[in-house]
C-alpha cells in the first residue's frame, strides 16, 4: 500500500499556492491550473490538497512544507510551471515573488537560477495566453470598443502621473525614515559625550523617545509598504476596466459574475470555489470582474477588509442586496467608497424560489405571466419601501444618493442559461430585468469609461496620498504642541523649584534656630551646676546636656529633611507634569516611555528618574555635621581660665562664674548658629540649583530632539502635498473639466498648469476647482454631479495685476479721481485693489471675460488701462507668442500686447501721458474700449497658438483678412 507522500502530488499543489499567492484566484490561472491538471493523473487526496488550499483553509499543507517534498527530479519543470503561473494574469506582483524566492530559498537555488526561469517565463506566456482568453461575448458595438480603447490610452497617460506621485510619495517617506534616524543617531552621539549626571538625564531622555522612535519607523515603514501595494495594484489593473461585486454571502454575486461571463466558478473545473477566502478575478477583453468573498461568512473577512481589497482598482463598485433582508448595518462599509470618491450601483436582487420541487414551477409560471408583479413598488409586498430603505441606509454612510437603486431577479436570468428552460429563455431574460443593469454598466463603460478610469488613477490616488499627507501632517503638529507644551512646562517647573527652595530654605532656617533654641535654654541649669567643675568634668558636662536634646544629631536631620522636602516638592511638581503630559501624548497619538514602571503599574506618569530627583538624595548623604560639638565644648575651658584668676568669695564666685559661663556659651552658640544657617542654606542652595539645572537639561534634552522630529515631519508634509497631493488632484481637475466640456487631449504638466488654479475640497468629500480662465461646460452640473458620484463645483480665478519697477519689484501708483468718476459714470462694477492706487474690474466680452486694471500714476502723471489674458501661455509657446506679440504690435495704432516671461501672463495695455491736465469722459471711454475690443479680437487667435498648431504669421493673417472683410461690410 502506497504511504500519503505518494498519492499527492506535490508539484501540483505548489503550482496550486502560486495561484493563490497574489490573494487573488484568476480565471486565467484557474484555466491553465486545470490544463495542467488533464496532463496529470490527479488523485482524490491531490484534489483534496488542492481544495484547501483554493479556499485557503486552515488546514492546508503550507508552502514550505510542499515545496520540500517536491522531488527534486521534478523542480525544474515545476519552477517553469510556476513561473508561467505568475505571469499568466499579465502581472507578476511582488507577493508571487516573494514566493518564488521563498521556494528558491528551500530549494538551495541561486537567485541566478531562478532568473533564468523568469525569463522564459516571459517569453513563453503569450501564446499560452492567447489561447486561454474567454470566448465570451458581451457588447460587440463599435462605440463599446472605441470607448475601451480609449480608457486604455488614457489609464496610460494617467497611470504616468499616478506613478509619479506615488514615487515621490515613497521617497518622502523614505527620507523622513532616514532623517528619523539621524536623529536619534545625534541624540545617542551626544549622551555618549556627556559626563556623570548629564549622562544619566540623557540616558532618561532616550528611554522616553524610543517608543516613539519605535512607533514612528514602524508607520512610516507600513506607508511605505501600502504606497508599494497601491503601485502594483493600479499597474495589475491598467489595461482594464475593473468592476467589483460586493455582497453578503448568497446575496448573488456569484450568479452575477456567472451571467456577466457566461460561466460558472463551479464548471472551471478545479472543484469548488465559493467558500474561498481570496477575490476572484474574471478578465475577457479589457474588462476586469472582481468577485469578493460574501460579507458575514463564518470566519471570513470583515465587510471593511472585503472593500480594502478591491477599492484601490476597481472604477465602480456594485453592491449586491436582496429583498427579504436588508439590515442598516450592511451599509456602513459604504463610507469607505465615500471615502475614496468610489462611484457605486445598487443592485437589489429579488428573491422567489422557482425551484421548490412542490410549488416551483407553478411559481415561475405564475411570474412569466405577470412579470410586473414582483418588481411593483406599491403594494405591502411591493419594492417600493425596499428601495426607500436601501436608500437611507445607503445615503447615511455614502454621503450622498446620487447611486441607482436597480431591482432585478438574478435566479430568472440564470435559469434562462439552463437547457431546460430554453424554451422560453428570452422571455425569462427580460423579465429578469438583468438588461438594466447590464446597460448601466455599458454606460459606464462607454459614457462614463474616461473619467470613471481617472477618478481610480488619480482622484482615488490623491484621497489616498491625501490620507498619508492628513497623518504626516497630524503627527507634526502633535510633536510641535508637545514641543511648546514642553517648554512651557519647563518654565512652570523652574517657578516651583524656586519656590520649593524658598520654602526649604525657610523651613531649615526655622529648623536650625530651633534646635539652637533648645541649646540656648541649657545654659542656664548647666552653668548653676557646673560653675566650679573642673574643666574635664565641665567638658564632660556640657557634651551630656548637647546629647541630652540630639543637637549634632537634629541638626543633619534638619537638613536631610529640608533636602527631602525639596525632592518631594519637586517630584510632586513633575509628576502632576507628567501626568498631563502622558495625557496630551495619547490624546495626541504619540507613543511615549514616560515612566519606569512595569506596565502593571497603575499611576502610568511621567516619572522624573535616579537623574534629576535622585541627584538631590545623592549630595545630601555627602554632607558633613553642619555643627561641630567639640567647637561648642572647647569654649568651656576658657570660661574656667578666666573664671580661676580671680580671689573672690564663694558666693561672689559662683555668680559670676555663672553669669559669665551664660553670657559666653550664649555668644559662641548665637555666633555657632548664624555660622551653621549660611553653611546650610549656601549648601542647600548648591543641592536645589544642581537639581534645577539637571531638570532644565533633561527638558532640554526632551524638547530638541522632538522639535527636530516637528520640524522633519513638517518638511515632509509639504512635500507629499506638493509632489504628489496636489500633484494629482490638479491632473483629476484638468481630466474632470476636459470631460465636462466634452473635450480630450493628451495630459501633460503644461496643458494642467495652463487652466487649473487649484482644485480643494471640504470635508464631506466635495470638490472645488478653480480655473485660470471662463469655461464653458458641456454637461449639466448635477449631470457630471451624479456620474462622478461627488458634489463639484468650477470657479474662475480672480488674479491680480502685476506691475514691475526697473528692479523687478512689484509696486503700485495712485492719482485717480477722473478715473474713479468715469466707471461710476458709465455703471462699471469695480472694486479698488489698493485705494487711491488701482482699480480691478471684470469684463464680460464676445470672445471670452476678462479681468481688467485701471491705474494712475501720480509721479509720471500718466493712466493706464490693462486688460489680462484669462490664458497663460505655456513656456513650449513663449517663442511663438513672442513673434505673434511683435507682429501684432507692428500694426497697432493705440496700445501693444505685453507677455510675462515668468509666467507667460499675457495682457493689452493701453496708456496716456496726462501731465498737469485732467483726464476727461471721452478720452477715458476710448482708451478702455479700444482696449478690450482689440483684446477680445485677437483673443480666438491667441487661443489657437496656445492649444492648436497655427503659426503666428498665419494667427495675424487671419485677424487682418477678418479686419478687412469687416471693414468692406460697414463700407458697404
Amino acid at each position: 500500500m502506497k504511504n500519503t507522500d505518494e498519492l499527492i502530488d506535490y508539484s501540483l499543489l505548489l503550482i496550486t499556492h502560486m495561484v493563490c499567492a497574489d490573494q487573488q484566484i484568476h480565471n486565467k490561472e484557474l484555466k491553465y491550473l486545470h490544463r495542467l491538471e488533464e496532463k496529470t493523473k490527479v488523485g482524490e487526496l491531490t484534489k483534496e490538497e488542492q481544495q484547501k488550499i483554493l479556499s485557503q483553509d486552515e488546514n492546508l499543507i503550507s508552502v514550505d512544507v510542499v515545496a520540500q517534498k517536491v522531488l527534486l527530479e521534478q523542480r525544474n519543470l515545476s519552477m517553469g510551471q510556476i513561473m508561467i503561473m505568475a505571469y499568466i494574469d499579465g502581472f507578476y506582483s511582488p507577493l508571487e515573488n516573494r514566493m518564488v524566492e521563498r521556494i528558491g530559498q528551500i530549494w538551495g537555488w541561486k537567485a541566478e537560477k531562478i532568473q533564468e526561469f523568469v525569463k522564459y517565463a516571459q517569453t513563453h506566456i503569450d501564446p499560452i495566453q492567447d489561447d486561454i482568453i474567454s470566448t465570451g461575448s458581451l457588447w460587440k458595438s463599435q462605440d463599446y470598443k472605441a470607448a475601451i480603447e480609449q480608457c486604455k490610452e488614457i489609464a496610460q497617460q494617467d497611470f504616468k502621473f499616478t506613478e509619479s506621485a506615488l514615487q515621490a510619495a515613497k521617497a518622502t517617506f523614505d527620507n523622513l525614515q532616514i532623517d528619523i534616524d539621524i536623529e536619534f543617531k545625534l541624540l545617542n552621539t551626544k549622551h555618549e559625550t556627556n559626563q556623570n549626571a548629564r549622562a544619566e538625564t540623557s540616558q532618561e531622555v532616550l528611554k522616553q523617545l524610543e517608543n516613539t522612535k519605535q512607533y514612528l519607523e514602524l508607520e512610516v515603514f507600513r506607508k511605505i509598504q501600502r504606497i508599494g501595494e497601491s503601485l502594483n495594484t493600479k499597474q495589475r489593473a491598467l489595461k482594464y476596466f475593473t468592476i467589483a461585486f460586493l455582497g453578503k454571502t448568497k446575496a448573488g454575486k456569484s450568479t452575477l459574475h456567472s451571467i456577466m461571463t457566461g460561466e460558472g466558478w463551479d464548471s472551471i473545473g478545479v472543484g469548488k470555489q465559493r467558500t474561498t477566502r481570496l477575490n476572484r478575478v474574471y478578465e475577457w477583453g479589457n474588462i476586469r470582474i472582481i468577485d469578493t468573498p460574501g460579507i458575514g461568512a463564518p470566519g471570513g473577512k470583515t465587510d471593511e477588509e472585503i472593500a480594502q481589497s478591491v477599492i484601490k482598482e476597481a472604477d465602480v463598485v456594485c453592491y449586491v442586496v436582496t429583498n427579504d433582508s436588508i439590515q442598516e448595518t450592511e451599509f456602513r462599509f459604504l463610507s469607505l467608497l465615500k471615502e475614496n470618491a468610489k462611484p457605486l450601483i445598487i443592485l437589489l436582487n429579488v428573491h422567489k424560489n422557482f425551484r421548490d420541487s412542490r410549488r416551483g414551477f407553478y411559481e415561475l409560471d405564475k411570474f412569466l405571466n405577470n412579470q410586473e408583479k414582483l418588481f411593483s413598488l406599491d403594494g405591502l409586498s411591493g419594492l417600493g419601501g425596499h428601495i426607500e430603505r436601501i436608500r437611507r441606509y445607503a445615503q447615511q454612510n455614502y454621503g450622498n444618493d446620487y447611486f441607482n437603486i436597480i431591482p432585478v431577479m438574478l435566479l430568472a436570468a440564470q435559469l434562462s442559461y439552463q437547457p431546460e428552460h430554453k424554451h422560453h429563455q428570452e422571455q425569462l431574460f427580460k423579465a429578469s430585468r438583468m438588461q438594466n443593469f447590464l446597460d448601466e454598466i455599458w454606460l459606464s463603460i462607454v459614457e462614463y469609461g474616461n473619467i470613471r478610469r481617472s477618478q481610480t488613477l488619480l482622484g482615488c490616488t490623491a484621497i489616498e496620498l491625501e490620507n498619508h499627507c492628513q497623518w504626516v501632517g497630524e503627527q507634526a503638529q502633535t510633536y510641535m504642541n508637545l514641543t511648546e507644551r514642553l517648554k512651557s512646562k519647563r518654565q512652570n517647573v523652574a517657578q516651583q523649584i524656586s519656590q520649593a527652595t524658598i520654602d526649604t530654605r525657610n523651613f531649615l532656617k526655622n529648623e536650625i534656630e530651633s534646635i539652637f533654641k533648645d541649646a540656648l535654654n541649657i545654659i542656664p541649669s548647666f552653668a548653676e551646676e557646673h560653675w566650679e567643675s573642673s574643666e574635664s568634668r565641665m567638658k564632660l558636662e556640657w557634651e551630656k546636656k548637647l546629647n541630652n536634646i540630639y543637637f549634632e544629631e537634629r541638626l543633619n536631620t534638619a537638613y536631610k529633611e529640608a533636602v527631602s522636602l525639596f525632592a518631594q516638592e519637586v517630584k510632586e511638581a513633575l509628576e502632576e507634569i507628567g501626568r498631563e503630559l502622558q495625557l496630551i501624548a495619547k490624546l495626541g497619538g504619540l507613543t511615549f516611555s514616560f515612566n519606569k514602571q512595569d506596565s502593571s503599574d497603575e499611576r502610568n506618569f511621567f516619572q522624573i528618574g535616579g537623574g534629576i530627583l535622585g541627584f538631590a538624595g545623592a549630595v545630601m548623604l555627602l554632607i558633613p555635621p553642619l555643627v561641630s560639638i567639640g567647637l561648642i565644648v572647647g569654649i568651656v575651658g576658657g570660661v574656667i581660665s578666666f573664671i580661676g584668676s580671680f580671689l573672690k568669695s564663694k558666693q561672689e564666685k559662683r555668680m559670676e562664674a555663672v553669669e559669665k559661663i551664660s553670657s559666653e556659651l550664649q555668644r559662641q552658640i548665637k555666633s555657632s548658629k548664624q555660622n551653621s544657617i549660611s553653611t546650610a542654606l549656601e549648601q542647600l542652595d548648591k543641592t536645589c540649583n544642581e537639581v534645577k539645572v539637571n531638570i532644565n537639561n533633561y527638558f532640554e534634552e526632551l524638547i530638541n530632539p522632538l522639535n527636530a522630529i516637528s520640524q522633519k515631519l513638517d518638511s515632509a508634509h509639504s512635500s507629499l502635498f506638493d509632489k504628489s497631493v496636489n500633484f494629482l488632484n490638479r491632473a483629476y481637475a484638468k481630466r474632470l473639466l476636459d470631460w465636462s466640456c466634452n473635450k480630450y487631449e493628451l495630459l501633460s504638466q503644461d496643458c494642467i498648469d495652463t487652466i487649473i488654479a487649484q482644485l480643494s475640497k471640504d470635508s464631506s468629500g466635495g470638490i472645488s476647482i478653480v480655473t485660470k480662465m471662463s469655461v464653458e461646460l458641456k454637461k449639466d452640473i448635477d449631470e457630471i454631479r451624479r456620474i462622478i458620484q461627488q458634489s463639484v463645483t468650477f470657479d474662475q480665478q480672480k488674479t491680480a495685476i502685476k506691475i514691475y519697477d526697473v528692479s523687478g519689484g512689484i509696486v503700485m501708483t495712485s492719482l485717480f479721481k477722473s478715473v474713479l468718476n468715469f466707471f461710476v459714470q458709465d455703471d462699471w462694477n469695480y472694486t479698488e485693489t489698493e485705494p487711491g492706487t488701482a482699480i480691478r474690474l471684470q469684463v464680460e466680452m464676445e470672445n471670452s471675460d476678462f479681468t481688467c486694471y485701471a491705474i494712475i500714476d501720480g509721479e509720471s502723471k500718466t493712466f493706464r488701462f490693462y486688460s489680462v489674458s484669462p490664458v497663460k501661455i505655456p513656456q513650449h509657446k513663449y517663442s511663438q507668442m513672442a513673434e505673434f506679440i511683435t507682429r501684432a504690435n507692428y500694426g497697432l495704432i493705440l496700445g501693444n500686447f505685453e507677455m510675462d516671461f515668468r509666467d507667460g501672463e499675457t495682457r493689452y495695455k493701453t496708456s496716456i501721458f496726462v501731465g498737469d491736465s485732467e483726464l476727461d469722459y471721452p478720452v477715458i471711454k476710448r482708451m478702455v474700449y479700444s482696449n478690450l475690443v482689440t483684446l477680445d479680437d485677437y483673443f480666438p487667435s491667441i487661443m489657437k497658438i496656445v492649444y492648436g498648431n497655427i503659426s503666428a504669421e498665419e494667427a495675424i493673417k487671419e485677424i487682418e483678412e477678418k479686419q478687412e472683410t469687416e471693414e468692406d461690410d460697414e463700407a458697404a
